[in-house]
């Protein structure tokens, strides 16, 4: 079973932002590659109008580059399910660099991201891999760093200076 199901068991996204919709190969602890179809029917192209231009269907590469982050969370912590924040380990992305664009994505289009865990340290890995749709490579990324840490670093004691109350 690596549909919606087990993925919303192993990180806590959920519609509008679960941006994963199928695992079809894992080897734990090393590669895994996950899909995700894009269609006309995502909450981004809600504003289009009918005289919208093909390429304004471009698919937002803020949203690309979080559907492969999925597909790399979902690597590191296979074995580590955590589908609520509020409890146990939470992923925090610590760092990303060396993204590189190699073209628009579409509604259609069904993404194929590979993640590749690079190294593990502790509570912290650093993985990379890339993104294609039919074989046409859309998106590389040298370097992604992700942390887990326990829930509690997400609950705030108090304000802090300065913040708005």
């Amino acid at each position: 079973m690596n549909g919606v199901a087990r993925i919303k068991r192993l990180i806590p996204h959920r519609y509008p932002i679960l941006l994963v919709d199928r695992v079809s190969a894992v080897e734990v602890g090393r590669t895994l590659v996950a899909h995700k179809a894009v269609t006309v029917a995502e909450p981004c192209y809600r504003h289009l109008g009918d005289d919208a231009a093909e390429e304004d269907y471009a698919y937002p590469i803020s949203l690309l580059l979080e559907s492969w982050a999925q597909a790399a969370v979902l690597l590191i912590c296979w074995e580590q399910p955590n589908p609520d924040v509020l409890a146990g380990k939470v992923e925090l992305a610590a760092g990303i660099k060396g993204v590189e664009l190699g073209g628009p994505v579409f509604p259609g289009d069904v993404l194929e991201h590979r993640a590749e865990i690079h190294r593990l340290v502790d509570d912290a890995a650093v993985v990379g891999g890339a993104s294609y749709v039919g074989g046409r490579k859309v998106l590389e990324v040298a370097q992604f760093t992700a942390a887990l840490r326990d829930s509690s670093v997400l609950v705030r004691d108090k304000p802090l200076t300065g913040a708005p109350r």
